[in-house]
């Protein structure tokens, strides 16, 4: 599959759950045909039990509804909640599925994306997962997330792709007969945008290759907000040479991080980058789930991939790439709002550090980063299996009973 640009697209920033959630309900409510989902986390809780509600309905009124949950990012949902979908109609698949412990120590290769295509003529796609810590009120712990409603001939793309993904027979569609009204005010050709995604076979590095390709070609400004950035030395080399021709590099990355680690391997990165010019804010309010960015007047990036090394070397990933002047500037906004109400920036003489520490860090960014891609693939790199999910209960039942025996 060839991830072609194509125009006449409409996108719709979704920040955070209560701006998501909404809209994904209301769409599946809509649903007529069919609904393919990929989220890498389901829990059983308030999010999780509505987005079930609304599957399992339009199954009931015979839309064709097929889930596909992470085997290790969704471990816990109870038989009964499987069921309550199942019966109802709904095709559960669990990516990879692995029975006790080894589901929670089978960390590589994960299916992260975060994917919804509805009637082949709307999408949803970006870093928030069904569970109720994309909501403000679950506390300070609630992620900070964005995501894009989509609509036009790149969610043709999505489709095929999705469909492809649980072993569907692509449709092809004629998208001139098909291609919604421009909304007042918006300009025919609309929003020029590819979908891209990172697989394991013939796409192991599309996702960073367009990162890296449009931070060449910066001439302005370049804003990254991302969760875990620990990228490869390649792509730090891009953001110091943007920074040292002038260009205004600015990244948001987590300073109330939901892992700990996270912070530390990041703030390894931040005197080599701080030294090159590229600028450095924390997100404070709360974890950063982020995983966006935007170029000049004009490119922009929304999906599930991290700048680390799971998400660049190991996961399933998906992003859409977005050439438009509005969205780019709806997302400056925001990424603006959060730079100036909920950041600290770094600076360089913030970083303290002996001189032995110094040492470990330039070897790790000149020597480690600058392999671990290579050293990346050397990790098993199993095919990806779908597994449904009442068979993926049966096993596990009966494994528990033997092990009971």
């Amino acid at each position: 599959m060839k991830q072609p640009w194509v125009d006449g697209n409409r996108f719709a920033l979704l920040e955070n759950g209560e701006a998501f959630f909404p809209r994904v309900y209301e769409a599946i409510a809509a649903a007529r045909k069919d609904i393919l989902l990929e989220t890498f986390i389901l829990f059983d809780d308030k999010v999780g039990r509505d987005l079930q509600q609304a599957l399992a309905d339009a199954a009931r009124r015979g839309v064709q509804v097929d889930m596909t949950i992470d085997g290790w990012g969704s471990p816990d949902l109870s038989p009964e909640f499987i069921a309550q979908l199942t019966d109802a109609g709904v095709r559960v698949h669990v990516f990879d599925p692995a029975p006790g412990i080894m589901r929670r120590i089978h960390l590589f290769r994960r299916l992260h994306r975060k994917l919804i295509v509805i009637d082949g003529e709307t999408a949803f796609i970006g870093g928030i997962n069904f569970s109720a810590d994309h909501l403000a009120d679950f506390g300070p712990e609630a992620k900070q997330d964005y995501a894009v409603e989509v609509h036009g001939p790149v969610v043709e793309h999505m489709y095929q792709f999705a469909q492809a993904a649980v072993g569907k027979r692509r449709e092809r569609r004629r998208w001139f007969r098909r291609r919604a009204a421009p909304l007042p005010g918006e300009s025919t050709r609309g929003a020029v945008a590819a979908f891209v995604w990172r697989d394991n076979q013939n796409h192991s590095n599309d996702i960073e290759r367009h990162y890296r390709l449009a931070i060449r070609l910066a001439q302005r400004r370049i804003v990254i907000a991302n969760a875990y950035f620990f990228p490869g030395y390649a792509f730090i080399k891009s953001l110091r040479k943007a920074a040292r021709r002038g260009v205004d590099v600015s990244l948001i990355l987590q300073g109330n991080p939901d892992m700990p680690i996270v912070q530390y391997a990041a703030s390894m990165l931040y005197h080599h980058l701080l030294s090159a010019g590229v600028k450095i804010h924390e997100y404070c309010d709360r974890p950063l789930h982020g995983k966006v960015a935007l170029i000049d007047d004009e490119w922009a990036t929304v999906g599930s991939s991290n700048l680390d090394p799971l998400s660049l070397s190991l996961n399933l990933e998906a992003n859409v790439m977005i050439r438009d002047r509005s969205f780019n500037a709806e997302l400056n906004s925001s990424l603006e709002r959060l730079m100036r109400e909920s950041c600290r920036q770094v600076a360089i003489e913030d970083i303290k550090e002996p001189t032995w520490w110094r040492l470990v860090r330039s070897f790790v960014v000149f020597h480690i980063l600058r392999r671990y891609p290579l050293w990346a693939g050397w990790l098993p790199a199993h095919a990806p299996s779908l597994q449904a999910a009442q068979q993926m209960q049966a096993d596990t039942a009966v494994g528990q009973t033997e092990r009971e025996a």
